[in-house]
């Protein structure tokens, strides 16, 4: 495969054509935040919380949906990037209802971390409130809209690993919602499998397991990879 040359960070390096940007930087060992990027599932492009600067370019990139181009100089960590990621993690809190202290994610949500990260510890913002409903008719899982940062993880994970696409997105902006089958109760679908991959890559407590939170509070977002890798190379690996 061909190789092009680019620059990020002041740093010359190669990569291979096709590569999308977000792979080539951590492969230099840059920790670039993401929210709906999971490995072994399609790039998205939603949270646009990878998004890089490009020389001679007024537009910031998401870096998970650009592909790698000979020549290209980009910036990964500057003061713009640093306050437009901090402004997206205050959006998202002040689009649904993230209480921290009452979830049942709470110090293992992935949300919660980058408003650490990006020391999120008021908004700027007047909170949306808006009056979500929680889906728990499933036997083992629940569905809490008020906790969901519509990433899709859910949705790519039931459509190209487990293969059923029980999962999908209903309306747009902030009537946006995940919904299984044609919108009707969980419990009530033909199409889940029950296998809870959606549960295990959701980044927040949007979606969890209904029984001991302490137990099973513990997620894998690590779970498309690991079935990719072992389906394709018989990596079946713990």
């Amino acid at each position: 495969m061909a190789l092009v040359t680019l620059t990020i960070d002041n740093r010359k390096v190669s990569a291979e054509e096709g590569q999308n940007l977000l792979q080539v930087i951590r492969e230099q060992g840059i920790d670039m935040p993401t929210l709906c990027h999971l490995d072994g599932l399609s790039e998205r492009g939603g949270c646009r919380l990878c998004v890089v600067e490009e020389e001679g370019s007024s537009k910031l990139l998401a870096s998970c949906v650009t592909a790698v181009r000979e020549n290209m100089r980009v910036t990964t960590g500057s003061d713009r990037l640093f306050r437009y990621r901090r402004m997206l993690v205050e959006l998202l809190f002040a689009e649904r209802n993230h209480v921290c202290s009452v979830c049942v994610m709470n110090r293992r949500c992935e949300l919660q971390s980058l408003a650490l990260r990006f020391g999120v510890d008021h908004l700027r913002y007047d909170p949306l409130y808006p009056r979500l409903s929680t889906d728990v008719s499933h036997e083992k899982y629940a569905l809490d809209h008020n906790r969901c940062v519509l990433c899709a993880r859910c949705v790519r994970v039931c459509d190209e690993v487990e293969g059923v696409h029980t999962l999908d997105m209903m309306g747009r902006g902030v009537s946006c919602r995940v919904i299984a089958d044609l919108n009707q109760p969980w419990a009530t679908s033909r199409t889940c499998t029950n296998c809870g991959k959606c549960v295990q890559v959701c980044p927040t407590g949007a979606m969890y397991i209904k029984e001991t939170f302490s137990a099973h509070g513990e997620k894998r977002p690590d779970l498309p990879k690991r079935i990719r890798d072992g389906r394709e190379k018989h990596t079946w690996g713990g």
